[in-house]
């Protein structure tokens, strides 16, 4: 199977690529550094001829909540119209846990409209959420922290995910049929945040 990834040069996509490639696989990295940009659609045709799904691990360079709606709106629409163009049989994205949710963080708001625009698409589907990663606890604590010296973090539970376990979900989602709706995974533990 021909399967691009697009965000393939990121924490999951260099993950993901080796594991496509051992189950035999023909997995092609698709990122700005490659040529493919989907914020203006540069690249997008020709990484996706041949291709029978698409993994889409991209993320905003910014966080800002206008920048981030922005991202998700334009390249979702471009990676859209560029599947439809190719014949692509199967969509698979990486969102967040939660995130129709938690209507107050931009981030989630934007994740929420990449999905819709997925759901629209007519490519058949399936959204992954993910937990929290390990890998991000760090600076999650780090923006807790309100004069240096105390954190003051949620009450509620977390039940964060290695990016390693991630990877092998989204390696087994883009090899999979599509469900045409959402999964979510989440680590073994629920911990309080502190």
């Amino acid at each position: 199977m021909k399967i691009l990834v697009i965000g393939g040069s990121g924490l999951i996509g260099s993950k993901v690529l080796p594991r496509l490639r051992a189950l035999g696989h023909d997995a092609i990295s698709a990122s700005p550094s490659s040529g493919v940009n989907t914020m203006t659609g540069e690249g997008l045709d020709a990484a996706m001829a041949g291709v029978d799904t698409v993994l889409d691990l991209s993320n905003s360079p910014s966080f800002a909540d206008s920048d981030v709606l922005a991202f998700f709106e334009t390249a979702g629409r471009n990676i859209a119209a560029a599947e439809r163009r190719a014949g692509v049989k199967h969509h698979v994205a990486l969102s967040v846990v939660g995130a129709d949710r938690l209507p107050d963080s931009g981030y989630l708001r934007a994740k929420v409209v990449q999905e819709k625009l997925i759901r629209e698409s007519g490519v058949p589907y399936t959204i992954v959420r993910s937990a929290q990663f390990f890998e991000f606890l760090k600076g999650i604590v780090g923006q807790a922290s309100a004069n240096g010296e105390s954190l003051h973090l949620p009450t509620g539970n977390m039940q964060p995910i290695a990016s390693d376990d991630v990877a092998d979900d989204m390696t087994a989602a883009a090899v999979a049929a599509p469900v045409n709706g959402t999964v979510e995974i989440g680590g073994p533990d629920r911990i309080p945040m502190a």
